[in-house]
């Protein structure tokens, strides 16, 4: 699986909850970053929008003379 410019691949774990069937996800590198799907498909799909919800940067109050930049790491 090919990822695109900008992309990060990240390591998911996936859980199945033997008395409801349902599948937990959570990933690692991110603590709190968590969801759960009906299937292993829905946790996946739903743990990937999670992750991207939790990668979004946070509104911050700046001074007037403060200069943001990003760095690519």
């Amino acid at each position: 699986m090919a990822t695109r410019v900008g992309q990060r691949r990240w390591r998911v774990v996936l859980e199945q909850d033997p008395e409801t069937g349902e599948w937990a996800a959570w990933c690692p590198e991110l603590p709190g970053c968590a969801s759960a799907g009906e299937t292993e498909a829905d946790a996946l799909e739903n743990i990937r929008e999670a992750i991207a919800l939790y990668l979004q940067p946070d509104e911050i109050p700046l001074a007037p003379n403060a200069v943001l930049r990003e760095v690519v790491v």
